[in-house]
């Protein structure tokens, strides 16, 4: 006979009404067929209630045991009848087991009910979609944040782990994280102390920190520039190195300390009849020379006032210079150029002969390699750098360009670029053209509707500002080389004729033929870059002081 467990008796005697009927009948029987044991039945009460007892726990236990019929399904009777419907009756432990399998074949799985909670620890079944893999990788991620962070070695090691982190588990680690928020934030007041840890900011986006630049629309000063000379081909203005600006006025030259806001008178010429044709300052801000309509090249010490040398050599006005070093290039209207060296008595050492009207543009490149010359032939000619010791005339020239259809006294070199030539063309020719001098190509040309008279870079925000006559008068700052126009600054009310740079890049000054010089702060830094760039650079002196005989 096979041993059975207390459930297991109970279940069977249940089952056959044995247990109910013998309870009842012990308790009745027992008291009407034996009335001797009413007498005693205080003695054997505590029988009695040993027995009372046990007869509750018994009730007890079945009732554990019966099922609860109106109760919803169990989870794991639902999942075990999704998985063998055959088996439905037979999962309770108070019903028997033998029903009978159907001869028509259920499938054994419900469609799309084959997906497994998963069983890890951080895992969610409220987000349907999520890689697997990334699990475990989320789950160090966020217990992570709690570690300390050191700054020092976060920037120098974030791109080598990202570049681990793609080969190693095919994705970017950070792109994994279940929760991410941009932006750090804000900063609390000064002296404001709180240990506890900022979860959330109120940041602004990126897009609205960004600064926008302003312009203005009216320039910062305007100086009165008296019997100015309205000429197209002559060069009148020049700002220095030490912020002193020249200005040509008829037969005088003045200078303005933009600093200061000193005005000094450096020269009058002896005739009245005579005036200044053009100005150009050496690249240290000590010398300055002057083109005049009597042929003449004179050089001048700022500081002590004092002319130092008359050179002769053209035989018509001069009014277009410039300087490369202890080399003064000089062009006049008889179509030539000459190279001054400063250095030695015969300064006259080389002639250049393309053009066939005047110069009235001359520019050498900021290293000092090539010279740029324009002419009222329509001609823009890039002559190479003379060598030491080199004499004589009639020079090649490296490019020589007849794209355009007017005079062409606005040259400009690219500080950043330094084998890109800006030129722009007189009133019957309107353009800028950009060109590349080692290629000998024109790269863009943009039709401006203007006269133009003068162009420069301006390296601060890497701009072109040009200088316009008929028919707007004005100066208009173009976006390089896109040529998107930034702005348009108006006021003049006569033609513009020369607009020159600031030592710092800030401020460009413009002449015209209204007898005004207006100073525009067009191109100001924010602190930080005026500061970094304040650092790299370092003004160096020229070893002309003492050479000028």
């Amino acid at each position: 006979m096979a041993l059975t467990t207390a459930p297991q008796l109970t279940n069977h005697m249940r089952g056959l009404g044995i247990l109910n009927c013998a309870t009842t009948h012990l308790r009745n029987s027992d008291v009407r067929r034996r009335p001797e044991l009413n007498g005693s039945l205080f003695s054997t009460g505590f029988s009695k209630m040993a027995q009372f007892g046990f007869e509750n726990d018994i009730h007890s236990i079945l009732k554990l045991d019966m099922p609860i019929t109106n109760a919803p399904m169990a989870r794991w009777q639902r999942k075990a009848s999704s998985s063998n419907t055959s088996n439905l009756n037979g999962l309770s432990p108070g019903k028997p087991t033998n029903v009978s399998l159907s001869s028509s074949k259920t499938p054994s799985k419900t469609p799309g009910k084959n997906k497994k909670t998963p069983s890890k620890i951080g895992g969610d079944r409220f987000i349907p979609t999520r890689n697997s893999k990334q699990m475990d990788v989320a789950n160090f991620l966020l217990t992570k944040e709690n570690e300390p962070f050191d700054a020092n070695t976060a920037g120098s090691t974030s791109e080598s782990q990202k570049a681990w982190s793609v080969s190693l588990n095919g994705y970017n680690i950070e792109d994994a994280k279940i929760l991410h928020f941009g932006g750090k934030p804000l900063n609390a007041p000064e002296g404001y102390q709180n240990n506890l840890k900022v979860l959330y900011s109120q940041g602004t986006t990126p897009a609205s920190v960004k600064k926008t630049r302003y312009i203005s629309s009216t320039p910062d000063r305007i100086l009165d520039a008296p019997d100015l000379r309205n000429d197209f081909y002559l060069n009148l203005l020049d700002w220095s190195s030490h912020n002193i600006l020249a200005v040509a006025l008829h037969n005088s030259v003045y200078l303005w300390d933009a600093t200061k806001g000193d005005i000094t008178l450096l020269m009058r010429m002896e005739h009245e009849e005579d005036y200044i044709c053009s100005l150009s300052w050496t690249k240290d801000g000590s010398y300055l020379a002057v083109g005049t309509s009597d042929c003449k090249v004179q050089l001048w010490d700022v500081e002590n006032q004092k002319r130092l040398r008359s050179m002769s050599s053209h035989t018509a006005r001069v009014g277009s210079l410039s300087w490369n070093d202890h080399i003064l290039s000089s062009g006049s209207r008889s179509g030539h150029i000459h190279h001054h060296d400063v250095r030695v008595a015969d300064h006259h050492i080389f002639t250049l002969t393309a053009h066939t009207q005047e110069v009235c543009g001359l520019q050498w490149s900021p290293d000092g390699r090539y010279l740029a010359s324009g002419g009222n032939d329509n001609l823009v000619c890039v002559w190479p750098r003379v060598h030491e010791g080199g004499a004589g005339n009639d020079a090649q020239f490296v490019n020589c360009w007849s794209e355009h259809q007017g005079a062409v006294k606005a040259l400009a070199w690219c500080p950043w670029q330094s084998n890109i030539l800006a030129s722009g063309g007189g009133t019957s020719d309107r353009h800028i053209r950009i060109w590349n001098v080692n290629s000998g190509s024109c790269i863009s040309s943009h039709d401006t509707q203007s006269q133009i008279s003068s162009l420069v870079f301006a390296p601060n925000y890497k701009e072109l500002v040009s200088a316009h006559g008929y028919a707007h008068n004005n100066v208009v700052i173009w976006k390089y080389p896109s040529f998107s126009k930034v702005a348009e600054l108006n006021g003049h009310e006569d033609r513009v004729l020369n607009v020159i740079l600031s030592p710092d890049g800030s401020t460009i000054a413009s002449v015209a033929g209204d007898e005004t010089i207006r100073l525009w702060k067009s191109f100001e830094l924010d602190p930080v870059k005026k500061k970094a760039k304040e650092r790299l650079t370092k003004s160096t002196s020229s070893g002309i002081h003492q050479s000028i005989r």
